[in-house]
């Protein structure tokens, strides 16, 4: 595991594109891992393109000709990956790469092949904010692990991290657009018997006037994702 690829899905993130770049760029990583960087833009409407074109010379940055979703850019960024490891980062800063190390652990333990962070595990700072759309998220994982029959505590959460091997094999399924990639990926690692782990990550949550996305409909939508794809397919 010598390589650790980092896909980030952009849409409309002017304010946050730079710092989180740079943050994935200075996170810690084992010693002699190399790490490749794909910026995947959506067809934003900002400047995040503007931002993006002053660093096609240094990571790899892709465009979509028209909106998509969430979803349809991480399986365009799967496409163009090289790396022995596969981590998904959002382009807004809820996440923290510092954390990098602790999500990678497992897999480099030679435990793991598909490593879930968790926002609700009790490890590092949480904001606190914004109930309904926790028990959103408690909800959906609830359905989801009842069909996978897996124990996730956190299904909906970005940091997923997995092995060059389980991408290959999940990516061409890949048919969701928008944000219901995180019922249909968990469906099919699930499917691959495959090891999965989790581990705790801390959590700072935007609210909506701080540019969060993902909206009551795309939860309702979720259900029917985690229906869909472990049942059919």
């Amino acid at each position: 595991m010598k390589k650790l690829s980092i896909v980030i899905p952009v849409y409309n993130e002017e304010k946050t594109l730079e710092e989180i770049v740079k943050a994935v760029e200075e996170a810690e990583l084992p010693e002699g891992m190399e790490r490749e960087i794909v910026l995947v833009d959506d067809h934003s409407e900002d400047n995040s393109r503007e931002i993006l074109k002053k660093m096609e010379g240094k990571h790899k940055v892709l465009y979509h000709d028209k909106n998509q979703g969430k979803g349809a850019a991480l399986k365009t960024g799967f496409q163009h990956v090289s790396g022995d490891i596969v981590l998904v980062q959002d382009a807004d800063l809820e996440y923290d790469p510092k954390e990098y190390m602790v999500l990678l652990g497992p897999i480099l333990d030679g435990k793991a092949d598909v490593v879930y962070g968790s926002r609700f595990l009790g490890v590092g700072p949480h904001r606190v904010h914004l109930y309904w759309h926790y028990l959103g998220n408690t909800m959906l994982t609830w359905v989801s692990n009842m069909f996978t029959n897996l124990n996730l505590t956190d299904m909906e959460t970005c940091y997923k991290v997995f092995t060059r091997e389980v991408i290959d094999k999940v990516a061409p399924k890949l048919k969701s657009k928008r944000f219901g990639f995180e019922p249909e990926v968990t469906a099919r690692v699930s499917k691959l018997r495959c090891r999965i782990y989790e581990v705790g990550i801390s959590y700072y949550g935007r609210s909506y006037g701080e540019g969060k996305k993902i909206g009551w409909r795309d939860g309702i939508a979720a259900f029917w994702h985690i229906f869909k794809y472990n049942v059919f397919g």
